[in-house]
């Protein structure tokens, strides 16, 4: 089994055994919310991958990989985008569920959000020739000006529990560009992004992984809310 494998599981499985737990969370109960979710969002950042990948923009270390490919993604990466948000999301829901008086004010999560979208804008157009950095950072500002504008209530709540989620997904995304092995399982083109390092993470990967979790609450509130998946609940 390949590294990269092994971390896609572990990050899994916890989460995953304790989404069935009934008494309490029994997070299972929007499965088909929350997947369906995963998939749309996935799709749109496994296109992009592969259009980054195919154009070197990152790539991948054949010696850490099963050697299966798909589009020209390693299936490593592919499951990346489904074990990772699964498990950061269920942070995101374990988090309400046991501490529901927990949230920024609007005031405040409407101060970071505008501060946000203004640096980010100011750093993609200072930075148009770095792909990573402009096509990421523009993602991200247009996902929360649509937050600001919708007046999204998942959003002061994400602010917290998003530096939460940093925490592992650091760990993952740590090993996965360096640290603690040999050679980094994904390589990064450093003219294509800021070549300001979180350790080895490019920081711009904090604002691919807000954009793809946020992303994804979004649309899960969205089906909670709608008659796709009525059912007692």
């Amino acid at each position: 089994m390949s590294l990269y494998l092994i971390l896609n599981l572990a990050s899994l499985s916890i989460p995953l055994l304790y989404s069935f737990e009934k008494k309490r969370m029994h997070y299972i109960q929007w499965w088909k919310e929350v997947f369906l979710s995963i998939i749309i969002v996935a799709t749109f950042f496994i296109i992009w991958d592969i259009i980054f990948t195919e154009n070197g923009v990152w790539g991948f270390n054949d010696n850490y990989l099963v050697g299966i490919d798909i589009l020209g993604l390693p299936i490593e990466e592919w499951l990346f985008f489904i074990c990772i948000p699964y498990a950061s999301i269920f942070i995101h829901y374990a988090f309400q569920y046991f501490f529901p008086n927990i949230s920024l004010s609007i005031k405040v999560s409407n101060f970071i959000t505008v501060s946000l979208v203004l640096l980010l804008l100011i750093v993609a157009i200072l930075n148009f020739d770095k792909a990573y950095t402009f096509y990421n950072y523009i993602f991200l500002a247009s996902l929360l000006i649509y937050a600001y504008i919708t007046k999204n209530k998942q959003l002061p709540i994400f602010y917290i529990t998003f530096l939460i989620i940093l925490i592992p997904f650091f760990i993952v995304n740590g090993i996965l560009t360096g640290s603690f092995i040999e050679d980094p399982v994904v390589w990064y083109d450093n003219s294509e992004n800021l070549g300001v390092r979180l350790g080895t993470i490019p920081i711009e990967d904090a604002g691919y992984a807000f954009t793809m979790l946020f992303g994804s609450i979004i649309l899960i509130e969205k089906f909670k809310a709608s008659s796709l998946f009525s059912k007692k609940k």
